[in-house]
């Protein structure tokens, strides 16, 4: 008996009394940090951005790298801006900048597009161990920690939503004793992330099989979809860092009803 999995449909959320209770009015709703960018593009976190406001956010700031300050600037008025590398991705010296911001903040979400670059993954290093407040990563956030993935694995108050592949890398190197699979059936899948995330701290959003899973805690949900997503880590990531900030000590049931919206 899987007494920690729950089964949820997309338009009928498992629990209601979180709708029922949602903030109302924006003093109440909380506060979001978002990071991420690049000098080539910064859609991840603009779409972060517009997201978070759809899934009921008080407030919203956005930290891009100054490498976009004048391409973006004009057509994106949320946006501010921390030191870049010669090459356009966040520089270490945007570290005292994301402290800063991420203090104000309930929570910070690193949305993504942040390009491939080794200043960048020393600042996300340094900011995921010393700021101690709720931490969410999405798309190539998370890829700078599969290569040492220890610190961000044992990291409290963490959040990632994240591609199959993305966990299959993280797993291995953690050397996580199943091997996760594609070809892995679903209810050896609900087992593994019930393990996985009875061993590690990170809440863990993962979509596979046309179904998004969230574990937390060893508890797991999953929630059918009603078409396949190709595009859905920044939109998910979004939802669920308001609902969490919006819910502390509800963690797992407050991500599972993200997705219901």
């Amino acid at each position: 008996m899987r007494d920690y999995w729950v089964k949820q449909t997309g338009g009928q959320p498992l629990y209601p009394d979180l709708l029922w209770s949602r903030p109302e009015n924006k003093h109440q709703a909380g506060k979001l940090l978002i990071a991420g960018g690049n000098a080539h593009g910064f859609a991840a976190a603009g779409e972060a951005y517009a997201e978070a406001g759809q899934a009921g956010i008080g407030t919203a700031r956005v930290l891009l790298p100054d490498s976009l300050q004048k391409t973006v600037g004009r057509v994106f008025e949320a946006g501010e801006y921390a030191p870049s590398t010669p090459s356009g991705s966040f520089s270490q010296k945007a570290l005292a900048g994301l402290l800063d911001m991420a203090a104000w903040a309930d929570a910070t979400l690193v949305a993504g597009d942040l390009g491939r670059n080794s200043e960048t993954a020393i600042l996300l290093e340094k900011f995921t161990s010393k700021y101690p407040g709720r931490l969410a990563l999405t798309k190539d956030a998370a890829d700078y920690f599969i290569g040492a993935p220890g610190p961000l694995l044992d990291r409290q108050d963490s959040l990632l939503v994240i591609s199959f592949a993305q966990l299959q890398k993280l797993a291995a190197k953690a050397r996580f004793p199943v091997a996760l699979t594609f070809e892995m059936d679903f209810l050896r899948l609900v087992d593994s992330l019930h393990e996985f995330s009875l061993k590690h701290q990170p809440a863990i959003i993962v979509k596979h099989l046309e179904t998004i899973f969230v574990a937390a805690d060893g508890r797991v949900s999953t929630t059918k979809l009603d078409a396949d997503l190709d595009i859905w880590r920044v939109k998910t990531a979004a939802h669920a860092a308001v609902w969490w900030l919006q819910n502390p000590s509800k963690v797992f049931e407050a991500l599972t009803t993200s997705l219901t919206k």
